[in-house]
């Protein structure tokens, strides 16, 4: 008897790993979107950094993400199970604070003007309290992004019991960490790689090594791009998802586009859509912030 109990409850534990695992592939295809934009972002927040120090910022990074995950898992769940109602304003005033900052890292030079350049010329990447920043910047930056794959995963499981949802929410939240920041080590360290292969003895290694150094520079700028316009898609794409308002007239535009071209553009247009609503959402709120902190020194001198 007690070894018919065994088997069963091992055939029982086989059937719901099978499932999680089911439902985290699930999970993980509907979060791959975000997963990229994520890797973009961070490969550029940890960039600029003193070449030694670029693992140990990537792994500081890592950490403090594992930390978000840590409190966003059972936030979650806890906000799915008593407050469900709250997990789509939340998840906009995060995805207006990316649309902020994108807008910050574009406006600047007209925001700032020369004073902002110079300062940043003068920026000592040997100096910890730089490094500080980034990490600090990195990690905010990953507190929404992955609040967004958390909630999307979530949405996956949300008909399944308490158990399941806490296991993919889990296995979500370690792969995606491990995915993204394994990367990000790998992309700030081609040049590293570069180095290393041109002090090889073979022609074709040290050929290899000079394309590496060669790509590196134009592939940390290209990321600088992506992961700034990451920021809109991403901030726009949360805003549109909810409000219903706004999905309806990106629907609307799409659908006369479509019929003004007599063609079907769905699959590039809600992006495009998406980045621009961002880029407005964020350029609002930057002047909200200059016109409150312009009143607030006005308030302070009077």
């Amino acid at each position: 008897m007690a070894g018919a109990s065994l088997l069963t409850l091992i055939d029982d534990i086989a059937t719901l790993l099978d499932d999680i695992a089911v439902m985290s592939k699930v999970a993980a295809k509907k979060t791959a979107g975000v997963l990229g934009d994520d890797l973009a972002l961070n490969a550029q927040q940890v960039s600029g950094v003193k070449a030694d120090r670029e693992l140990p910022v990537v792994w500081a990074v890592a950490k403090g993400s594992f930390v978000n995950k840590l409190i966003l898992v059972p936030l979650a769940l806890l906000i799915s199970a008593f407050a469900p109602f709250l997990i789509t304003p939340l998840l906009m005033l995060g995805g207006l604070f990316l649309c902020y900052e994108g807008c910050e890292k574009v406006l600047a030079p007209w925001l700032h003007g020369k004073h902002a350049e110079q300062k940043e010329q003068q920026i000592d990447i040997h100096d910890k309290h730089y490094e500080q920043q980034k990490i600090k910047g990195a990690i905010r930056t990953d507190f929404i992004l992955s609040a967004e794959i958390i909630v999307i995963s979530l949405g996956t499981v949300a008909s399944e019991s308490f158990t399941s949802q806490l296991s993919v929410l889990s296995v979500i939240a370690i792969l995606m960490t491990i995915g993204v920041y394994g990367l990000v080590a790998l992309i700030v360290k081609i040049d590293d790689a570069g180095l290393l292969l041109i002090e090889q003895p073979h022609a074709w290694q040290q050929t290899i090594g000079r394309g590496l150094l060669s790509f590196a520079p134009y592939l940390m700028k290209l990321l600088a791009i992506v992961g700034t316009l990451a920021m809109f898609l991403v901030g726009g794409g949360i805003l549109v998802h909810g409000s219903d308002f706004l999905h309806h007239v990106v629907d609307d535009l799409t659908l006369a586009i479509n019929q003004l071209l007599n063609t079907d553009l769905s699959f590039l247009l809600p992006t495009l859509f998406n980045a621009i609503i961002g880029f407005v959402a964020g350029t609002i709120v930057v002047a909200a912030t200059l016109l409150f902190s312009k009143a607030k020194k006005q308030l302070r001198s009077a």
